[in-house]
């Protein structure tokens, strides 16, 4: 007898190729937004209060039309600005005053953040061996580039829209300050594309991050072409020029914003092509292969510290000796900038002594310096957390280096490194300044000197980070968290005219006024002793615990 066997259809259907290549985007979206829910949010934050407290001070800085005047007559007379700032369109209002001083820096940190969150998401994951054990499972081979080119055009789009929130809040025109925040959003969505293109070419994380920001280099500099020459189609060029061409407050020229729009779609969709090409783990730019035998300054601990740390460093010193003698040349004009404001001249001479308003800006800038320069000594330290976290240091120890020589090796170049990127910003600061006044022997020693004087307050954002490498190595990356924290209360602590004892926890508080504040060595040296008091303790927690 034969059963009769009766056949049921599938409920399922099976999965289509695309679906299969994401499947498993939505967990790997949500775990990124896990791992970045602190430094995200604190850069998006940073980004729009620094453009709304510049649009909320204009009245008081500029108060009457003859002011304003005067401030666009001096702007337009230095070519030195429209390096810096860029074109401006519109300094009559609080909007367009801020769209101008704060465009380029705005575009800046919004690009860079996104274009470091995509390659963290993507090639640092291949690096270190988790995308292949992901990969292993039910996660499709576009995951985890849709995953992390979805948080960083998250990053990009929240930073606009709290930029242009919080300058409408403090009293700009509504639709200026959304042209704004777009273009500012737009360049974010650009730079991450052009970090999802690098993170296929590149064969490493830190490879990937220079392609990036040496990218954004370049444009920035076709921009400044543009802008200060009779070739202004070399603006045209820039992701950076088409957040100014944009022209908000002024005539809001949105049909511009295709442009970017366009861009960050034909950088990701070559991202996406260029995917398949490769395996996972490898790259499309192969790397050269090694000597068979190393040569001998390989053969030492200090030796393999300065092959993982010299491209970063190398990086930091061009990208801030270029800062250094920019700002030099410009300051010799900030007083065409001032004008006859009184407020401004008042506010520049408290940030650095009534002796002159360039003393003033010189001061807040070698201030400025500092805390962008701390974030190399966090970056240098978390190299050796890299490091560990990617079992090479396990290896290395059973070979006869110690653990503490394999610690000074990278120490060194968290705080020498430091050093020699903040030595040459203020030697090329004191140069660009002493060409512009006329003056290189005697405004040099004195700008160069001020700026040194910023490196002890470095060194404790370093040693902070050093601590949490040897202390609590799972919170190494809050070092980021604490730098930022230490730059949020120099920068906005007086303007929010918080408590003394909150402004004095940012080790930037404590540096003399220099160039023209009277120079105290009693602050510096607490400042060094307890950046070697934090080294120090690093050091021996990581003798103490388990390495990995």
């Amino acid at each position: 007898m034969t059963a009769n066997v009766t056949h049921v259809p599938a409920t399922h259907e099976k999965p289509s190729p695309a679906a299969g290549a994401l499947a498993g985007t939505g967990q790997l979206i949500r775990l990124a937004l896990r791992r970045d829910r602190i430094v995200l949010p604190v850069w998006a934050l940073v980004v729009a209060f620094l453009a709304a407290s510049g649009a909320s001070a204009f009245e008081a800085l500029y108060p009457n039309p003859a002011e304003r005047a005067g401030l666009t007559a001096s702007v337009a007379a230095n070519p030195s600005f429209a390096i810096m700032f860029g074109p401006a369109y519109d300094l009559e209002t609080a909007g367009g005053f801020t769209a101008w001083r704060f465009g380029t820096i705005a575009a800046l940190l919004t690009s860079l953040i996104a274009a470091f969150t995509v390659t963290r998401h993507t090639r640092q994951e291949e690096d270190t061996g988790r995308q292949e054990l992901l990969s292993s499972a039910v996660v499709g081979r576009y995951a985890p580039l849709t995953a992390g080119v979805t948080t960083a055009g998250l990053f990009s789009v929240a930073t606009g829209v709290l930029l242009a929130a919080m300058i409408t809040g403090v009293g700009a025109d509504a639709t200026g300050s959304v042209a704004f925040g777009a273009a500012v959003a737009l360049c974010g969505l650009v730079f991450t594309g052009v970090a999802a293109v690098t993170a296929q070419l590149a064969e490493y994380s830190r490879t990937a991050n220079t392609l990036a920001g040496s990218t954004f280099g370049v444009l920035f500099l076709l921009r400044a072409a543009g802008d200060t020459s009779d070739a202004e189609w070399l603006s045209w060029l820039s992701p950076v020029g088409w957040v100014h061409r944009v022209r908000a407050f002024a005539e809001n020229d949105w049909w511009v914003l295709a442009l970017p729009a366009a861009a960050a779609l034909v950088l990701c969709a070559a991202a996406y092509a260029l995917l398949p090409q490769r395996d996972v783990g490898m790259s499309l730019i192969p790397g050269r292969p090694g000597r068979a035998t190393a040569t001998s300054g390989l053969r030492t601990s200090l030796a393999l510290s300065w092959r993982l740390h010299r491209g970063a460093l190398l990086g930091w010193i061009v990208g801030f000796g270029v800062m250094g003698m920019l700002f030099g040349t410009l300051a010799s004009g900030v007083g065409d900038l001032v004008g006859d404001s009184a407020e401004m001249k008042r506010m520049l001479q408290q940030m650095g002594g009534a002796r002159g308003i360039e003393d003033a800006f010189l001061s807040s800038i070698t201030g400025m310096v500092a805390m962008i320069g701390s974030m190399y000594a966090v970056q240098a330290t978390l190299r050796m957390r890299y490091e560990e976290t990617a079992l090479r240091v396990e290896p290395l120890l059973t070979t006869g280096v110690g653990r503490l020589r394999w610690l000074g090796g990278h120490l060194l170049f968290v705080l020498a490194g430091t050093a020699a990127v903040l030595a040459v910003c203020g030697a090329l600061l004191g140069l660009g300044y002493g060409l512009s006044s006329g003056d290189v022997t005697g405004e040099w020693p004195r700008v160069f000197g001020a700026t040194l004087a910023q490196l002890p307050a470095m060194w404790v954002v370093g040693g902070g980070a050093v601590l949490l490498f040897g202390l609590v190595p799972r919170a190494t990356a809050a070092a980021w968290a604490l730098a930022a924290a230490f730059v949020l209360i120099s920068m906005f602590g007086p303007i929010l005219e918080l408590p003394q004892a909150v402004l004095n926890v940012s080790p930037f508080a404590h540096v003399p006024q220099l160039p023209h504040a009277e120079f105290s060595a009693t602050p510096l040296l607490w400042l060094t002793a307890t950046a070697a008091a934090l080294v120090a303790v690093g050091m021996t927690s990581l003798r103490r615990r388990d390495i990995g």
